[in-house]
């Protein structure tokens, strides 16, 4: 079954790149994967301050998941997978690639205004001929009804 990788955060164009995927998997009979990362914190010298910073940074994430799986109208028709990683993003992005051979593309939102976003600009630059899938940049300026017609 084709897979599409999302990475989602609290950012409008990654809930864009979400609603693409979901309506892109749906037509090829494919599902979604939905990546959520937490970036890795710098060192606090106390170890009880750093283990409730990055539980709080965990519960964020996971509240972010939930909340992105309950705003799917279920035009999949099943649930999307969904993973929380904690590290550096393109290193989990390049491992996520790697181990799951059924990923048939990376579904990226890229911001409506400035620039594009951290993730965008590396995967669609210097890592893009690397990569073992297509990268999707679908626009983040894009309404429903066009990413509707569209995907």
């Amino acid at each position: 079954m084709r897979t599409y990788l999302v990475v989602l955060d609290e950012t409008a164009e990654a809930e864009i790149a979400l609603r693409f995927a979901t309506r892109r998997a749906a037509k090829t009979s494919g599902t979604v994967q939905i990546l959520v990362i937490v970036p890795k914190q710098d060192f606090v010298a106390w170890g009880g301050v750093q283990a409730t910073i990055e539980s709080e940074l965990m519960e964020n994430a996971n509240a972010l998941v939930e909340r992105a799986l309950a705003s799917l109208d279920n035009a999949l028709g099943h649930a999307p997978g969904f993973s929380v990683r904690q590290g550096d993003a393109v290193a989990i992005i390049h491992e996520t690639l790697a181990s799951n051979a059924k990923i048939a593309a990376l579904v990226l939102g890229a911001a409506a205004v400035g620039s594009p976003g951290p993730l965008v600009s590396h995967f669609a630059g210097a890592d893009s001929g690397r990569l073992p899938c297509p990268v999707m940049i679908v626009p983040g300026s894009l309404s429903n009804e066009a990413l509707d017609q569209l995907s």
